[in-house]
């Protein structure tokens, strides 16, 4: 395998920019240009009160790695002009972010060298290395603080000096936070452990409502390197009801492991991520560089670990974007899920289990509605799995998709995975509760069923009757609840479902031979350029008459160029393209749909275009996109559709792939158990899975 690309060093921190997002998809946290700089951490789980909303929305831990270094007795917090940035590497292949500063004050020169990383392994954990070195004598002081000064709520308790373990450096302290509005709490607990002096003074802080400092003042020599190692853990009160003191725990455990064997353990489990990396053969490595990209952010941005799957911007935030508030949101499931399955089931495992853990939420929302089974609601709260969306958006009402959105990613979970268990313990609780809400939303009409007064993916602000993608959904969902009973023998309501499936309409323009967006839809209304038909065939999986797909697929691709620059769809469209065998206008609207909205730097993909929205705030790493984009890769481009059936049905299409690549590589992924080979080259009459599981009968949901 080719080396993974990282960013580009950046030795220049422009206003602007977005800071380096360092995560293992339980801890997220948002680097300053400098380690000085206090960053912000967000811990999944962790949630707050809105002050303005009311609603709940994702809490800012108290920052683990804030720090100060004290030269004749200046301090660098204080005096922030005397620092300078002399580069910032990110390395995609590790997770580490490593960070090279210079100070200057009163004529004496210190080099200082940080590298940061949140263990994959003991996913509670962030770790750090410090280096200072001056280049005179002077008295130095390091301090390793953890900083609650900026963060919204009220300590419940705080303690320094803990007991030490045998052979062992004590841990520091732990501290108990509870977030405002007192929905969730956090504890952190952290040990320091200083190397390279011959004569240290180690003092801690007193002071009863933080933050944690520690502190190593000493005489410093010219030339000689001083070293600083921390270990924080941070747990979220929904995982411990005394998160503080199992922090503390956890720490001691990262203390009996050691600092270089986690540094080590992080490296080799980021070594096996990689062996799922999407190459992109013959495509200029530009593209290979977005791809990697994408692949990092996702998967650092999930953990199996994970209370509270992932959101939007995974576990980055960032002042500018707070408004979809860390709430657990269909394009996970739909955009994120899909391509991770391939090449890390464990972790769909893991963020699946909170749409399963939810179920009573889910119930209780249809049953507010008057419905049965499970309604998923639109915004979900991160600890409850209730609907948490501001009471000024109308999406709650309209926005139905959802629930046939998860039940979707559960089908086809145990599609690629052919997990039994997981079917049987997981999937078909959720599937056949979304089935019988279902066929309890439909109205029964002239045309068949329809599913009158929702919204699609364009989300505007008049409802509509049968939107292409929502019935679309609810058929595939409805078809695949019936064949996962009848595998399960839990076929009671599987004809009951299919009789449903049969019915529901699709709005079909008769002139044109085209499914359209939604009933009365014209081209010109607002939103109209939204190919929602197109999203029911790619990522959906909907089969229609070839060609009227193939006349759908034309007239939404004339609006192509007004849509590009949208959030999530506009990663798709190059595949739509591709469906046509045109490769020029496939690599286009990859251009526009995908990498216009890449960003220097760290390669962050935005939310919008800023291309073509240059008013919207630069708001990422935004995890539909990437995932759309991932998924166009594994499924889309390679005309892969995963069902119960054999995997080597599941190639469709002939691969048709945008002008100048070659081919789409995965050298291992995951497919029903067993390490899996995809290759698609442009012109092949299918795509190749191999070393795929014997076939012996089909699982649940073909077809």
């Amino acid at each position: 395998m080719s080396e993974i690309i990282s960013p580009e060093p950046v030795t220049t921190w422009r206003p602007g920019d977005l800071p380096p997002y360092l995560s293992n998809g339980l801890i997220g946290l948002r680097l300053g240009p400098y380690p000085l700089a206090s960053g912000v951490a967000v811990v999944s789980g962790l949630t707050a009160v809105d002050p303005a909303d009311g609603i709940p929305t994702f809490a800012q831990a108290p920052y683990p790695l804030a720090l100060d270094i004290i030269i004749n007795r200046v301090s660098m917090v204080a005096a922030p002009q005397c620092c300078f940035l002399r580069e910032q590497r990110y390395d995609f292949s590790c997770g580490e972010v490593e960070t090279r500063f210079g100070i200057s004050v009163n004529g004496i020169q210190a080099e200082v060298t940080s590298v940061v990383f949140c263990s994959r392994t003991k996913p509670t954990l962030v770790l750090e290395e410090l280096t200072v070195r001056a280049d005179r004598a002077c008295e130095l002081g390091i301090a390793a603080v953890v900083d609650n000064r900026s963060v919204d709520g009220h300590l419940l308790s705080l303690q320094m000096g803990m007991p030490a373990l045998a052979g062992k450096d004590p841990v520091d302290g732990a501290l108990h936070w509870g977030m405002f509005g007192d929905l969730t709490s956090c504890g952190v607990a952290y040990a320091t452990e200083f190397a390279g002096a011959r004569d240290v003074t180690r003092t801690t802080t007193r002071v009863r409502t933080g933050p944690m400092n520690t502190t190593y003042s000493f005489p410093a020599e010219p030339g000689r390197g001083y070293r600083l190692r921390r270990i924080v853990s941070l747990v979220p009160g929904t995982m411990h009801v005394q998160p503080d003191l199992q922090a503390v725990r956890l720490v001691e455990a990262g203390q009996i492991r050691g600092f270089d064997l986690l540094r080590q353990d992080n490296r080799d489990e980021w070594g096996r991520l990689w062996q799922g990396r999407v190459v992109l053969a013959g495509a200029p490595s530009r593209w290979q560089r977005m791809a990697d990209a994408a692949y990092f952010y996702l998967h650092t941005s999930a953990h199996q670990s994970s209370p509270s799957s992932t959101s939007i911007f995974g576990l980055a935030n960032w002042p500018n974007y707070p408004y979809y508030r860390g709430h657990i949101m269909w394009d996970i499931d739909t955009f994120v899920l899909p391509p991770l399955m391939f090449t890390n089931p464990d972790i769909v495992r893991g963020l699946l289990s909170f749409r399963h853990n939810h179920m009573d939420a889910a119930r209780a929302n249809a049953q507010l509605a008057g419905l049965p089974g499970l309604e998923y609601p639109w915004e979900a709260s991160p600890t409850r799995g209730e609907e948490a969306a501001p009471l000024n958006a109308a999406s709650p009402a309209v926005e139905h998709h959802v629930s046939m959105d998860v039940a979707l990613a559960f089908a086809h979970f145990v599609h690629v995975t052919g997990d039994r268990k997981f079917a049987c313990e997981q999937a078909w609780p959720v599937m056949s509760g979304v089935a019988d809400w279902i066929a309890g939303r439909v109205e029964p009409g002239e045309r068949g069923y329809e599913i009158r007064q929702v919204n699609g993916i364009a989300e505007t602000k008049t409802a509509v009757d049968n939107n292409a993608f929502v019935n679309m959904g609810a058929i595939l969902a409805l078809r695949y609840a019936a064949a996962l009973g009848r595998q399960l023998g839990q076929d009671g309501d599987a004809e009951r479902w299919e009789g449903v499936a049969d019915r529901i309409m699709i709005p079909y323009d008769t002139q044109l031979g085209i499914i359209v967006n939604h009933d009365g839809y014209q081209p010109g209304e607002e939103k109209g350029e939204t190919p929602e038909a197109l999203a029911g065939f790619t990522p959906l999986g909907y089969k229609a008459d070839s060609e009227v797909e193939r006349r759908t697929i034309d007239y939404y691709l004339i609006r192509a160029d007004e849509y590009a620059g949208a959030p999530m769809l506009s990663s798709l469209l190059g595949v739509a393209a591709a469906r046509t065998g045109d490769r020029d206008r496939s690599l286009e609207l990859f251009e526009r749909g995908y990498a216009d909205f890449v960003v220097e730097p760290y390669t962050i993909t935005a939310e919008y275009s800023p291309a073509v929205y240059p008013d919207k705030p630069v708001a990422g790493p935004f995890a539909a996109n990437m995932g759309g984009f991932l998924g166009a890769c594994v499924y889309g481009l390679p005309g892969i559709r995963p069902t119960g059936g054999p995997p080597a049905s599941w190639s469709e299409r002939p691969v048709v792939l945008p002008q100048g690549w070659d081919a789409i590589q995965v050298e291992r992924g995951w497919v029903r158990g067993e390490p899996t080979r995809l290759v698609a080259e442009h012109g092949a009459q299918r795509a190749r899975l191999f070393g795929c599981a014997p076939p012996g009968g089909d699982l649940p949901g073909s077809g």
